[in-house]
């Protein structure tokens, strides 16, 4: 197909006006790096069906007692209401089929004192999920602030900064927490009972997590450093605060966020491992772990009470893990 000819008999050149219009008059927009990574998220329907679980989740355990909410007051008993007269003095067990299941009780009864298994997942909810966000915020901080500082600098830096990363890969964490967490007295630094031994896992999981990101952050200030948006910044005059802060933090945002989400799961999986192993949460407040411990002994006349906070640990990892994988994908410049 040959182009129009003007009077002369030459061939004409479309003018970019007439190109625009005739595409339907409407400009060309270019698409940030955010909405590319959304719109890639969006494809991924494994990644938003985790997104979805983990937002439920998050209601779930701020909404679930008061101030803020009260779903447990709202849909049955308190997670600590015994309920003696629903469980059979011969065997301990919950009076009815599938471990005492009803509407009043969806997810039945614990065996001997009959406390509501539903309203103690929704209880302990709010101890995985809080201890998995806050032991994951220490992590990152440490982590990302020594691991851009390492990879920044060099040299001594990184190499003091290196191997103490390598000493804290090789402690016994889970001994460790064991040991500390269980010589803990009833009150110290202005806390006691259940917050202080929140406060001591936290400190735990996040001090001595933090070596994984820094790794990764490291790796990716050492590739970071040498581009050319830095030896501009370097030929501007910029200060190193300026470099590490306002130059390089925004490339590792991404990274970051991806090892996050991906951190928080194995958070929880740590945090129900010491309520399990009996040097978690005490006894009466919920949590999974603990959950799974009195299930041990009932798991023959009562196999729902081990199922039910099996599948809300197992639920609550997935859709975490899920989310993870999409956010590493949607966040990769590479992925197409």
């Amino acid at each position: 197909m040959t182009a129009p000819l003007d009077v002369s008999g030459q061939a004409m050149e479309a003018q970019p006006e007439a190109v625009v219009q005739g595409a339907g008059g409407k400009a060309i927009e270019g698409r940030s790096l955010g909405q590319i990574a959304w719109a890639r998220l969006k494809r991924d329907k494994a990644a938003i069906a985790g997104a979805v679980v983990v937002v439920l989740l998050t209601l779930i355990a701020i909404f679930a007692e008061r101030p803020f909410g009260g779903l447990i007051a709202l849909f049955g008993d308190s997670p600590n209401t015994p309920n003696n007269d629903l469980i059979d003095p011969m065997t301990s067990a919950p009076i009815g089929a599938w471990g005492g299941m009803s509407l009043e009780h969806p997810f039945g009864l614990e065996p001997v004192n009959g406390r509501d298994i539903f309203a103690r997942i929704l209880s302990g909810a709010q101890i995985s999920l809080l201890v998995a966000f806050l032991a994951t915020v220490v992590s990152v901080a440490i982590g990302s602030l020594l691991g851009v500082v390492a990879g920044f600098f060099g040299g001594w830096v990184d190499m003091i900064i290196s191997r103490l990363m390598d000493i804290f890969l090789a402690f016994p964490l889970l001994l460790f927490a064991i040991a500390i967490v269980g010589a803990v007295p009833d009150q110290a630094f202005g806390l006691k009972g259940n917050a202080l031994r929140i406060a001591v896992i936290v400190f735990i999981i996040g001090f001595f997590n933090w070596p994984y990101i820094a790794r990764i952050v490291r790796g990716q200030t050492l590739s970071l450093r040498e581009r050319e948006f830095v030896d501009a910044a370097r030929s501007l005059g910029a200060s190193r605060s300026h470099i590490i802060f306002r130059e390089m933090f925004p490339n590792l945002v991404a990274p970051i966020l991806v090892y996050a989400t991906l951190l928080i799961p194995t958070n929880i999986l740590f945090e129900a491992a010491l309520s399990f192993l009996g040097v978690g949460v005490a006894e009466p407040q919920a949590s999974w772990g603990g959950m799974l411990t009195r299930a041990v002994d009932y798991y023959q006349s009562a196999p729902h009470f081990m199922i039910v906070p099996g599948l809300a640990i197992f639920i609550t990892v997935m859709a975490f893990n899920l989310l993870g994988d999409g956010l590493r994908d949607a966040l990769d410049p590479r992925a197409r």
